[in-house]
């Protein structure tokens, strides 16, 4: 080998080397093209929106203790209280009253009191009864005072309050013991002693104020399956309204179609030959109705959203800012998700945007299934908001947010990663123009969509429910259903009622209809409501007067009064209705925001009803009225047990008051009809099962604010579209090197129920 084929060699060995080099330096480092960029500062003042946060679980702790150092009574821990007890069944916070939340947030004044609502149930007292109180001020309580009086108009009777936990697990052992008395039955009927058998409540519980009896149907429990498809024909009537629990009596039993006055009749009947029984084998895990588990193994993994320079969003203590977006944000125990203070480009749009109640109507040939109307407040939406699956609930790379509650139980509880908050593109242009005359050019805007998301799991339903931000300037509220159909068994006339949907389960039908509070302040406070349609007028041919011609135009007017503006479920409803300010945008037209509703509601209960006025909210798909503080929500947890004597009734909000220049809510009610069919199991699908409404801009702004997003994209026909300089989408190509590296997979939902 010479000395040049030495030297060659050698030149290649260091050449080598250094690029070894340059790739172990530069290995593991984020190209500068994905860094994170630091977000724009909004103009809202550093801590301002913790006026509304929900308590933190010190605060609950510290209202605890002064509850049981300061009311002078014992109180016993709800999660072991019986009936006669007297316990704190709730705390959440006391938001502030409006006025003296924008003395604060708008004209410097002091920052309201912080203060929690604490609900106590008093059943160690001669009059057993509920009462709220207000303890405050937080973080260290000094003070309480009784809130029941005022708010409720008089004293909140004892048998309203919701069934406890602790309430369930002793009517649970009531119904075994009872069962026990029927061996025989369940073994021909059920391949069962009893233990192998749940139970699902129904509510409401009887027919009269003061009434406790709940019909509960009994299905075949299969490990990690839900039972909710498994019904084996049997329910039972309980009574349990006496403050002791000894007292507690069976007072019905139904199977099959016959009513009986006890499991002991039954087992009388069926020994003596007189009974038809439907023989149920016990279900298996990997044969049951409704089965879960996974088919096939896993396929390749499908599109993955991220964000290549990290989110354009950002979330502080309970606020999240999002290109112009301002929202505040927090979850009520029982009526789930709220926002406050919901702002765009500075300006306050949405005061409050709350869930109120989310209804469940059933029908059937069943007691239970007939006579259920599950008012889910009371079960708790919020609180049942359990940790989100991350990749499948929400992105994977969505910011996830823990949600405390302090329910049934002394110590504050923790949903983890309960609430996600993430930029969505949803793959549709926002807008866009291709022009094909004249000049040539294209531009548009990619739809990306600020998405808040929670998913409350009521029983065997799972809502998802979302709040999304467009950069239009609209707000889109959404919920769709999925989980379990609730069933009942198979027999006679069933299909009057539903779909069979296996071998003795019956597919009942049923409505969801959901409530929520809207308080708009478009442009300021004081707003009036303008409602537009059209209409078609027949006129004389200008051009040639021998010729008619069919115009539309324009049909506008201003409702004067609630009674105006109170718009029955399914009834026809103006096309364009919006919340109009006194003051115009530059074209001289009232600054507005137009409330469009998307819904398929199922009819109304009829007013004939005895429980009616509990769901009055549910006779209008829109009513606004006069905001006022002593009508905070539309309905309460306490009308699910005495829905015939409602503790709140909305029909009472709607008396003809002047809404003309005043501070206004929309109450908006959307749902829709269910009628299980077999593509119901094992679930529900989310597809075409959705409802809501938009919040969009009508004149609010001089034109459409997307005109100034950064995402905009524009080229004509005398640029190079490829080019990243004249294109950003012509940039994407290298946003690829930003994938992120995942976190691994974690949950933890299962630890804490």
């Amino acid at each position: 080998m010479n000395l040049k084929t030495v030297l060659i060699l050698l030149a290649l060995a260091l050449a080598t080397i250094f690029a070894l080099v340059c790739v172990l330096l530069t290995k593991g480092r984020t190209p500068r093209s994905c860094q994170h960029l630091p977000l724009e500062q909004e103009d809202i003042e550093d801590g301002q929106s913790l006026v509304f946060a929900d308590l933190t679980p010190e605060e609950m702790s510290q209202v605890v203790r002064y509850l049981q150092g300061n009311l002078g009574v014992p109180l016993v821990d709800a999660s072991r209280a019986k009936p006669s007890d007297n316990c704190i069944a709730s705390v959440d916070v006391q938001v502030p009253a409006k006025a003296e939340v924008l003395r604060f947030l708008d004209g410097g004044g002091a920052r309201p009191a912080r203060e929690a609502l604490a609900v106590l149930y008093f059943g160690n007292q001669a009059d057993p009864n509920i009462t709220e109180y207000v303890v405050g001020p937080l973080p260290l309580p000094a003070d309480h005072r009784a809130g029941t009086g005022q708010k409720y108009r008089g004293k909140l009777p004892y048998h309203r309050r919701p069934v406890t936990g602790k309430e369930y697990v002793d009517i649970n052992a009531l119904i075994q013991r009872e069962l026990k008395k029927a061996p025989r039955f369940l073994a021909a009927c059920c391949e069962s002693d009893g233990t192998n058998l749940v139970i699902l409540t129904t509510a409401p519980r009887g027919f009269k104020s003061g009434d406790r009896m709940t019909w509960f149907v009994l299905f075949h429990n299969v490990a990690g399956s839900g039972y909710y498809l498994s019904p084996v024909g049997l329910e039972v009537l309980v009574g349990h309204g006496d403050l002791q629990v000894s007292r507690w009596q069976l007072h019905k039993v139904f199977y099959n179609g016959q009513y009986f006055a006890s499991t002991g009749d039954l087992e009388q009947e069926f020994v003596a030959g007189a009974l038809e029984v439907v023989r149920l084998k016990q279900p298996q895990a990997d044969t049951v109705l409704g089965s879960m588990r996974p088919r096939r193994p896993p396929g390749s993994p499908g599109p993955l959203q991220f964000e290549p320079q990290g989110p354009r969003y950002s979330v502080r203590d309970n606020r999240i800012t999002f290109q112009g977006w301002s929202i505040a944000f927090g979850m009520n125990p029982n009526t789930g998700p709220r926002l406050f203070d919901v702002r765009y480009r500075g300006e306050r749009i949405v005061y409050e945007l709350s869930l109120q109640e989310a209804l469940a109507l059933y029908g059937s040939n069943c007691p239970g299934g007939m006579s259920t109307r599950y008012l889910d407040g009371s079960f708790g939406i919020g609180r049942f908001a359990y940790e989100l699956v991350q990749g499948l609930d929400c992105p994977y790379t969505a910011t996830y947010v823990d949600r405390h509650y302090l329910a049934e139980t002394d110590t504050p509880k923790t949903n983890q990663n309960s609430l996600c908050i993430f930029e969505h593109d949803s793959a549709l242009p926002l807008r866009r123009h291709f022009s094909d005359s004249q000049s040539l050019y294209y531009g548009g805007l990619r739809k990306n969509t600020l998405v808040i998301r929670t998913i409350s799991t009521l029983i065997n339903y799972d809502y998802i429910w979302d709040f999304m931000f467009h950069g239009s300037g609209a707000v889109e509220v959404r919920v769709h259903a999925t989980g379990y159909i609730s069933s009942s068994f198979f027999h006679g006339q069933g299909t009057d009622y539903g779909n069979r949907v296996g071998p003795h389960t019956l597919g009942t039908m049923h409505l969801h209809h959901i409530h929520y509070k809207v308080d708009l302040d478009v442009d300021g406070q004081l707003n009036s409501l303008e409602t537009q349609d059209m209409e078609y007028e027949f006129v004389k041919d200008p051009w040639s007067t021998q010729n008619t011609i069919e115009r539309p135009y324009l049909r506008r007017e201003r409702l004067e009064k609630e009674d105006e503006a109170a718009f029955p479920l399914n009834a026809p409803m103006p096309r364009y209705l919006s919340f109009v300010s006194p003051n115009p945008n530059k074209w001289e037209q009232p600054r507005s925001y137009r409330i469009q509703i998307i819904s398929f509601a199922g009819k109304h209960l009829p007013t004939s009803s005895s429980m009616e006025r509990s769901i009055s909210w549910g006779r209008y798909q829109l009513a606004v009225t006069r905001r006022k503080e002593e009508e905070p929500t539309s309905t309460s947890i306490y009308n699910q047990n005495d829905p015939w004597t409602p503790t709140v009734a909305f029909a009472d909000f709607i008396n003809n008051e002047t809404i003309t220049n005043e501070d206004l809510v929309a109450w908006i009610t959307v749902g829709f009809l269910h009628i299980p069919h077999a593509e119901d199991v094992p679930n529900t699908v989310t597809v075409g099962n959705g409802v809501g409404f938009f919040l969009r801009p009508y004149n609010y702004f001089n034109e459409d604010p997307s005109v100034d997003s950064s995402d905009s994209v524009y080229f004509s026909s005398e640029q190079d579209a490829g080019a990243c300089g004249a294109n950003p989408l012509a940039c994407l190509s290298s946003a690829t090197a930003c994938a992120p590296r995942l976190p691994p997979f974690h949950f933890g939902g299962f630890l804490n129920l």
